[in-house]
């Protein structure tokens, strides 16, 4: 009597388990794989495939998958300590960059591949920083960066992974070290600021030094020049009283002589004696004057300038001339010592100027010249 109401209660249980056991199977066997990364299938232990991205059916419950993200992946390489070739002791980390470029070899060929490069990333940084100086380590950051990738390209193509960059962050001394680099830095920077010092105390001299001797070309400079001018000013002086000896002419000549024979009536003598010049002079006046009959075939009194012998003499005709040649020659001189001073100024190199004697003995050579010519 109670049997079947028990077997119609079975019924709906073994029902309901199949039915969870078809949905269960149905989940183990889909595989939706993202589409950054593959994963590896196995069944019953045996490596099958790689599952690309995508909706995939496996096997059910004797499968499994294992998945590899296919983009770039960053690994920190924890702080290491190491020592220098020159015995410095230094910490260093850095940051790996790798791809998984072979999912199968990373799947069959290592372990955790992460770990793995990790770790051979912190091996080879010690032994690239211990392969050079302290100075190196703190200035080549590419070179080191360069050498650990070289270094870990061959083992990490062997997993299917490529190590596209690695780059070091901090390559710090210990405090000792530091220290030490301190006051050397400190020592070196007093001893740049001493030679910089002496060199701006010995570049002030020079420029000093420089700065009198432009002073003394040009102070004497000037004084050649006023020896010039005074010199032409002395022989500009002796023309002009040439010249005005001939605006007084003959009439001086007689008033002197007059004066003369005044000073002579005044005098207690009974007997003079007078110069031939004198009484023909005189002679000439009292004619021109009066009317005598004393020298009766002397001539006139002529106007104030002397006759042209005594002209040509004196050279009273070229006065003019001569004066010309002294203005024009004080101008080029002057114009030459200006010229000569601004070369000083700009630190040109100055020709000599002609010492004022000399100026003076070939004016004088000149004059003689003149005169020798004359008396021939």
């Amino acid at each position: 009597m109670f049997a079947l109401p028990l077997q119609g209660s079975v019924v709906p249980i073994v029902v309901l388990a199949l039915l969870l056991i078809l949905i269960f199977a149905v989940a183990q066997s889909v595989e939706i794989v993202k589409p950054y990364e593959k994963r590896a299938l196995t069944v019953l232990g045996e490596y099958r495939k790689l599952l690309d991205p995508g909706l995939t059916f496996v096997p059910p419950f004797v499968s499994a998958t294992y998945p590899f993200d296919m983009r770039t992946q960053t690994l920190d390489v924890p702080r290491q300590e190491a020592i220098t070739r020159d015995n410095s002791p230094v910490t260093a980390d850095a940051v790996v960059y790798i791809k998984v470029m072979d999912a199968k070899k990373a799947f069959l060929e290592v372990d955790d591949y992460k770990r793995a490069v990790s770790n051979l990333a912190q091996t080879t940084l010690r032994a690239v920083i211990g392969d050079m100086d302290l100075d190196d380590t703190l200035n080549k950051r590419q070179e080191i960066n360069g050498r650990i990738r070289a270094e870990l390209d061959e083992p990490t193509d062997e997993w299917g992974v490529r190590v596209e960059s690695v780059e070091v962050r901090e390559v710090n001394p210990t405090p000792e070290v530091q220290q030490a680099m301190e006051q050397q830095t400190s020592a070196e920077r007093r001893r740049r600021a001493m030679i910089l010092e002496a060199q701006g105390e010995r570049r002030s001299a020079v420029e000093t030094a420089q700065g009198d001797k432009q002073s003394n070309i040009i102070r004497a400079q000037g004084e050649k020049e006023a020896q010039i001018l005074e010199a032409q000013g002395d022989a500009l002086s002796t023309v002009l009283r040439a010249k005005s000896a001939e605006s007084m002419g003959e009439r001086a000549v007689i008033d002197k002589g007059m004066e003369t024979l005044a000073d002579i009536g005044q005098s207690e003598s009974t007997t003079y004696l007078l110069p031939q010049e004198l009484t023909s002079l005189v002679g000439r006046y009292g004619k021109h004057l009066s009317g005598s009959d004393v020298a009766e075939d002397a001539a006139e009194l002529d106007s104030l300038d002397f006759d042209a012998e005594t002209r040509e003499l004196l050279g009273l005709d070229d006065i003019d001339e001569m004066i010309g040649q002294i203005d024009e020659t004080a101008e080029m001189d002057i114009e030459g010592i200006d010229e000569e001073a601004e070369a000083i100024r700009e630190g040109e190199d100055t020709p000599d100027i002609k010492d004022s004697n000399e100026v003076i003995e070939e004016m004088d050579t000149e004059a003689d010249t003149e005169l020798e010519t004359e008396k021939s």
